[in-house]
């Protein structure tokens, strides 16, 4: 059920009405008329627009659904997912106020009208997942105001007018699942403005253009016509996270240069002709985490990190490419040819000029060498030491090799609702307005508050988990540590994008949305018919165990509250640990409740009865049991009054092992059987009553890795594109 995601959005509203109101005058003579022949072009099969009546009454008071006004003028007209068909009227023009349309997820056919291109307002336009044909407007870039412009999964067709653009505020622009075609034109590559920029899925040939605009963060040209080789021009973009080419006609070799992309999380490159080697600077891009060069011309070695990173998947279709898990072997070079036989004619003699020309030129290299590399330490001390400041000055900006923020680009500010929204990096813009106003539905209640999935007028999902009141540390102390849990970024960590401070104390933590859910719910609530095989479920259990070595080892935290609900899966069933972390943000008195429920949920390590701490030991135990839960296909304290450990050892002890798994698993017992055993005993070892007995998370992922070695770390990770949700304990 679609609900608010909280009740400081009605606080929010009412207080922007009071300061821009939409307050119940009556609406003007030409906005109605605009309003009846808007009505009048669309087909409601349902009945929502039946509140505009033919006086206009109530219009701008929120009796007609889908409106707000200002001063009798609209300002909003927002319909999404309405069923509505026909076509927009080419009196739209008449809304000379009109800031937002919104018709989003509808079935409206026909032309753009030209006419949208002559509101001197309009901020936001979200016409996608429709059905409107023809060409795209010119005229749509002489609005001075756009911000958004979203004409995604329509049927549009034609070449893209260069005046698209023209507004200086446009900062994000999708076109994608078009059939748009012709070039790019180079106004595009020159917008200042443009952060996020979406053609791909369309009919567009030419050079991939030639971007000037230093800004952006997101390009996406996948699935076109495009030829040539990749433009230098790409890889100065210090903010661009997401870039994809694949399926297009390009060219050449992958130049060494885009290595200096330090903030790249996605590549794809695969099912074009490139050639050459894969460089060896893609290796230390920190937050790749989804990269894709298959189906190409490539050769020689792929780079080790890249190959203990990625699966084949991310490297097959290159013939002469090895390296790689199940390529065939790399044959070493030849060795270089002897040299020729010393010639029969006496050398000349080196003269005693010849030897001091030598030595005077060895000796001016070793000077410029040495002079290189204290150059080189000089710059590297003066960089640490500013960023040493700009961390001392308590700003979103991370510390050494973590990418800019988001909110370094846009500000913290919270707009017209008073409080305060704080972006990590990712490719997440919006403002408080847009988060708080988003439609939401509950996810789940957990010890530290409520899940909710937002959705915003722009169609951005993400989760939001509204912190419980009275369970937080004070503000000071929280931004301190919430700003520390914003920079840890790993492929098997759900990723923390921003967070709200409301004006009365509200507490927010905006994370990606997962359309797959926890995996409580993968495992225990899905239909009969939908198996998990066994190397899903293998996966699952090597991600979930690099993620718990990450926080244990590279940031020093203890979970303390790992559950099958605080493991979250995207689309390609990865998995990602959430709520990690939290404990920091909490009172003690919130963390003992936690660690609690926990127990009563069967996860709970037995020495937290007393020592009411998390160690690294407790969260092993944790682990261990949702691989037992992975092996078994049952939940934790479903065994009437037995936890699940309990239950496992006792049918082990009886030598009824088998009795143990999962029936889908035992299909393939012949296959898989030592495994199933091997991983069972694991299990058992890290759910020992005694912490010592344990083993660390290092040696779990080792003996996971022994157990089924072909299982290897997929080419999708972390923060993707893919919106999470998080945990619902």
């Amino acid at each position: 059920m679609m609900t608010s995601i909280l009740f400081l959005i009605s606080l929010t509203l009412f207080l922007s009405y009071a300061s821009d109101p939409w307050d119940g005058v009556i609406v003007t003579q030409e906005d109605l008329q605009a309003l009846q022949a808007f009505k009048h072009e669309l087909v409601d099969p349902n009945g929502f627009l039946r509140s505009w009546n033919d006086t206009g009454y109530g219009a701008c008071s929120g009796a007609w659904a889908g409106i707000k006004c200002a001063q009798g003028q609209v300002i909003v007209i927002q319909l999404p997912w309405r069923s509505l068909g026909g076509r927009i009227t080419p009196k739209i023009s008449q809304f000379q106020s009109l800031r937002k349309l919104s018709l989003h997820d509808n079935l409206i056919g026909g032309q753009i009208p030209p006419s949208l291109g002559f509101l001197p307002n309009l901020r936001g336009l979200q016409l996608f997942n429709n059905r409107f044909s023809g060409s795209i407007p010119p005229s749509l870039g002489f609005c001075p105001l756009l911000q958004t412009i979203d004409l995604a999964n329509n049927s549009l067709s034609g070449p893209l007018p260069p005046t698209l653009v023209n507004s200086t505020k446009l900062f994000r622009l999708n076109l994608s699942y078009n059939s748009l075609s012709g070039s790019v034109p180079v106004t595009f590559s020159r917008s200042p403005s443009l952060l996020f920029l979406a053609l791909h899925s369309n009919n567009l040939t030419g050079d991939v253009p030639d971007f000037s605009a230093f800004q952006l963060q997101s390009l996406t040209l996948d699935h076109n016509f495009f030829t040539g080789t990749l433009p230098s021009s790409l890889f100065r973009f210090s903010n661009l996270s997401v870039l994809t080419l694949s399926y297009n006609r390009l060219t050449g070799e992958i130049p060494a240069a885009i290595g200096n992309l330090s903030s790249l999380r996605e590549l794809g490159l695969s099912h074009n002709a490139f050639t050459g080697q894969i460089p060896n600077s893609l290796s230390d891009l920190p937050n790749l985490n989804s990269f894709n060069v298959s189906y190409n011309n490539l050769s020689g070695f792929v780079p080790l990190k890249l190959a203990q990173k990625f699966d084949s998947s991310a490297f097959v279709g290159n013939l002469e490419l090895c390296g790689y898990t199940g390529s065939a072997a790399c044959v070493p070079p030849p060795s270089q040819a002897p040299p020729p036989p010393a010639s029969k004619k006496r050398r000349r003699r080196l003269s005693s000029k010849d030897i001091i020309l030598i030595a005077a030129g060895a000796l001016l290299v070793i000077l410029l060498i040495t002079c290189f590399v204290l150059l080189c330490c000089l710059l590297r001390k003066r960089k640490m030491e500013r960023e040493g400041k700009e961390g001392g000055r308590g700003t979103a900006a991370a510390e050494k090799g973590v990418p800019p923020t988001a909110a370094e680009v846009e500000g913290s500010g919270g707009g017209e609702t008073g409080g305060k929204l704080v972006h990590f990096d990712g490719p997440m813009v919006f403002g408080a307005d847009d988060l708080l106003c988003a439609t939401a539905e509950i996810m789940g209640k957990s010890t530290y508050g409520t899940v909710y999935k937002a959705t915003m007028e722009d169609g951005i999902q993400v989760a939001v988990k509204r912190l419980r009141e009275k369970i937080t540390k004070g503000q000071r102390e929280f931004e301190i540590e919430v700003n520390a849990l914003g920079k840890i970024r790993h492929p098997n960590l759900l990723a923390l994008r921003a967070y709200y401070l409301g004006p009365k104390g509200e507490k927010l933590l905006v994370f990606d949305y997962m359309p797959k859910g926890s995996l409580a719910t993968f495992l225990h609530a899905r239909a009969p018919d939908t198996p998990i095989d066994w190397a899903t479920r293998m996966k699952i259990a090597k991600g979930m165990t690099r993620g718990l070595l990450y926080l244990h080892t590279n940031v020093s935290i203890n979970h303390g509250n790992l559950t099958s609900s605080n493991v979250l899966l995207d689309e390609h069933a990865n998995a990602k640990i959430a709520d990690y972390g939290l404990s920091r943000l909490m009172t003690a008195a919130a963390n003992a409740n936690v660690i609690a429920t926990a127990g009563a949920l069967g996860y709970r390590a037995p020495e937290l009865s007393k020592l009411k701490k998390a160690s690294t030991k407790s969260d092993v135990y944790s682990l261990g049991v949702i691989v037992l839960e992975l092996l078994t296909g049952k939940s934790p304290g479903a065994g009437e009054g037995v936890d699940l450990p309990q239950w496992v050892s006792s049918i082990v002890k009886e030598e009824w092992t088998n009795e143990v798994f999962d029936l889908e698993l035992m299909r393939d017992a012949s296959v898989i059987g030592d495994e199933l055993l091997n991983t069972l005993k694991l299990a058992l070892h890290c759910v020992d009553p005694t912490p010592s007995a344990r083993p660390e998370a290092h040696q779990i992922l080792q003996q996971l890795e022994e157990i089924r070695p072909e299982t290897g770390t997929t080419s999708s990770g972390d923060d993707g594109g893919a919106m999470a949700s998080p945990a619902q304990d």
